[in-house]
């Protein structure tokens, strides 16, 4: 009687283990990111530390399909502190052989800090590709997930990931 339950614990173990990779999330591209010009903070005034940011930034893509792509964008999103929530973002993809438009569809963000002063921010979100054409034509109308981390005075590293189907699409 064990025998049939060890049986079926790895077999349901195998499949839960094939899906996962199945999901796995692979990575379409990263980019290097400076903001241009000042970051505008307004001031919400119902409390301190409430606050709404909007980000003008320039990219190179340094890996993946991405891979010397140029990016430009605009990020706006509302700080309540230290903790933040991506409202609009939009970016236009540039290659010589593609171009794509991209939409944030939501995100978060948390102020990053070094020897107690902020050095920048991390976020995580999801986007679409509103359209995309020529080598980043598989992209259209497909969501991604985006990640950001800081990299130095008004820089930041941008990630773009989606499921290992499209991604493999993508790099074809």
């Amino acid at each position: 009687m064990a025998k049939p339950v060890i049986v079926t614990v790895a077999a349901t173990t195998l499949v839960m283990i094939a899906a996962c990779e199945i999901a796995r999330a692979e990575t379409v591209g990263r980019y290097e990111c400076n903001i241009v010009g000042t970051a505008t903070q307004d001031a919400i005034g119902d409390h301190d530390g409430h606050r709404i940011n909007s980000v003008q930034y320039a990219c190179v893509g340094v890996d993946g399909l991405l891979t010397g792509a140029s990016y430009t964008g605009i990020s706006i999103s509302e700080w309540d502190g230290p903790k933040g929530r991506y409202l609009n973002g939009i970016g236009v993809v540039r290659a010589p052989n593609g171009i794509a438009v991209t939409q944030v569809t939501e995100g978060v963000g948390a102020a990053v800090m070094k020897d107690g002063k902020p050095v920048g921010s991390e976020g995580t979100g999801k986007a679409l590709y509103q359209f995309a054409s020529g080598i980043f034509a598989p992209l259209s109308g497909k969501a991604v997930r985006w990640a950001t981390q800081p990299a130095g005075f008004n820089r930041f590293s941008l990630e773009v990931s989606t499921d290992g189907e499209l991604a493999a699409a993508a790099k074809q």
